[in-house]
């Protein structure tokens, strides 16, 4: 069981609702927006701790 008692099956009908919102064509460019954030993100976030080290 993970925390705040979500289990497997919870996160597969959050995946089918996302699926069925979204439909099939629009989730591996929605995916791959969401990887160019993460990836803007986490270079902030280095830049942020390279400002505060020097």
């Amino acid at each position: 069981m993970l925390r705040n008692g979500l289990e497997p099956w919870h996160l597969l009908i959050v995946a089918i609702v996302i699926i069925l919102l979204f439909g099939s064509k629009k989730l591996p460019e929605a995916a791959r927006g969401l990887g160019k954030s993460m990836r803007i993100l986490k270079s902030e976030a280095k830049a942020v701790k390279e400002d505060d080290a020097a």
